[in-house]
């Protein structure tokens, strides 16, 4: 393996949104399926964070602030950055995520973000994970086939669609259990 590529939200930081959406809308599935698709066109570049962030804090009858707070509570995993710096030293480090916008230095040290050699996120090139393009776009900006690549994701259906681009995939749970997991997947290619 020449490249591992990690995603940001519930990999390298915590994600904030996913727990608001489920405290907020999982018990009325119009507001949830509503804010799942205000979720995916800021994802896509297709709307504006600020705007998506005002309706679903009137969806979550909360206000702006506060629901931004919650949406943005993204604290980096400082064990799995020293474990990149590691990684570095023998492989290409990507970034993929499903971002309505590039808030990586709001999130990261400079150092952290410097750390990747490629960064996509969907915003700028308009693909949402799993599409197979989002995957192929990191490959490509990492100058490696996907066969030369394993994708860390914490949801099922992004791992599956890095499996179907062709990737290796790890589905991520935690820090610990993760670098339990990736040498032998490493020595394994």
């Amino acid at each position: 393996m020449k490249a591992v590529i990690f995603d940001c939200f519930g990999v390298l930081a915590s994600d904030g949104w996913l727990p608001f959406k489920a405290r907020y809308f999982e018990d009325n599935p119009e507001l949830n399926a509503q804010a799942t698709l205000l979720n995916r066109a800021v994802d896509a570049g297709k709307a504006r964070y600020d705007e998506f962030v005002r309706q679903v804090a009137e969806m979550a009858g909360l206000p702006e602030k506060v629901a931004r707070e919650q949406i943005e509570n993204n604290i980096p995993d400082e064990r799995l950055f020293a474990y990149i710096r590691q990684l570095k030293q023998g492989h290409y480090i990507g970034l993929l995520s499903n971002a309505g916008d590039n808030w990586l230095n709001d999130i990261f040290t400079a150092e952290q973000v410097s750390l990747f050699d490629a960064i996509a996120l969907s915003y700028e090139t308009g693909f949402i994970k799993p599409d197979a393009e989002a995957y192929n776009i990191i490959a490509k900006r990492l100058q490696v086939e996907p066969l030369d690549c394993i994708f860390v994701d914490d949801q099922p259906k992004y791992v599956e669609g890095a499996e179907q681009a062709g990737m290796q995939a790890v589905l991520y749970t935690n820090a610990d259990e993760f670098m339990q997991k990736l040498p032998a997947l490493l020595a394994d290619s």
